[in-house]
């Protein structure tokens, strides 16, 4: 294909997910959706609606082809290493009591959500299956460095392992994970109305999501933000994304996985790092800036990201 094919078979996988978002944005504005709405969907999207989408999208998979433990080990490593690059620049570049929340928001993807989307966007049920054992991993690494880096810095919050693992024992989108992969290798077959039911239950997640994200930035924020918020904003969405991907090319990762890889740490700050930096006592308006500039600057940078690497043929 020539750059032009290769550029709007671009936007046919980034426009259908970040249009979801724009819709959140106007249905706001307009007063159709309202904060009590996004909490309450959120909520069930978090608890009910994701879980039920990633359960059915591994049990339909073939695990041989969508459990890829090099890939899922590489992403969870290159992850770890830029936690530790973004808190090493932390320590010239931010304030001491601003550091946790500036790392969470530098490396903490929303990739749960919108990485998920633009996997399954691109490639299928494939990327919907692979994406979900990533997202799976990278909740409880992302889980665990957050809470480590928030109790740090943060003037009321101290290092709780036990609360952490609770957390993670009881977060809805672990345990779908974990409840599917026996299914799935043991090849269980589920009634046909119940899957048919399930399918229903679980496409609410993605644009439903997504349109909560859009409902819940403001233009505002990104008016009032600091350096600090846009230096943590273009590690998340740029400086990631591009070291995973260099460091990926000469082990080998090309086409599906790579861009997979690509899509989950391109993908802009999580909506979750605004509440646990509140829970501490962290830069709140710090982590909703990061959250806002990261998710609209990630609409270009994932869109060229995608163009270069089709352009490149790597993926």
């Amino acid at each position: 294909m020539g750059p032009i094919d290769v550029f709007f078979g671009t936007l046919e996988v980034t426009l259908p997910v970040f249009s979801m978002v724009m819709i959140g944005i106007l249905l706001k504005r307009i007063g159709w959706i309202d904060m009590p709405f996004i909490n309450t969907a959120s909520s069930l999207v978090f608890k009910a609606t994701m879980p039920t989408l990633l359960f059915l999208s591994i049990i339909k998979a073939d695990l041989a082809s969508a459990l890829q433990p090099g890939l899922i080990v590489y992403y969870l490593a290159v992850t770890t290493l830029c936690f530790l690059l973004i808190w090493a620049w932390t320590l010239w570049r931010s304030p001491r009591l601003d550091r946790g929340v500036f790392v969470q928001g530098a490396f903490r993807g929303n990739c749960g959500i919108v990485g998920l989307a633009l996997a399954a966007s691109m490639y299928g049920d494939y990327g919907l299956s692979l994406g979900g054992i990533m997202a799976g991993g990278v909740i409880v690494l992302n889980l665990v460095l957050s809470a480590i880096i928030l109790a740090l810095y943060s003037p009321t919050a101290s290092s709780n392992l036990v609360s952490i693992f609770r957390e993670l024992a009881v977060n809805p989108l672990i345990i779908s994970i974990l409840a599917a992969i026996p299914v799935a290798y043991f090849g269980i077959t589920l009634p046909a109305w119940l899957m048919t039911s399930g399918e229903y239950f679980g496409s609410l997640s993605l644009p439903l999501a997504l349109i909560c994200i859009g409902g819940s930035l403001t233009l505002k924020a990104v008016s009032q933000t600091r350096g600090q918020a846009l230096e943590a904003s273009l590690w998340k969405i740029i400086g990631m994304p591009a070291l995973g991907v260099i460091l990926a090319l000469p082990l080998g990762f090309r086409d599906a996985e790579l861009g997979i890889l690509f899509l989950f740490l391109a993908s802009p700050g999580a909506a979750i790092s605004y509440v646990m930096a509140k829970a501490v006592g962290g830069n709140e308006q710090l982590a909703a800036n990061i959250i806002v500039i990261s998710t609209f600057g990630s609409m270009a940078t994932v869109s060229l990201g995608i163009f270069l690497l089709k352009l490149a043929q790597l993926i």
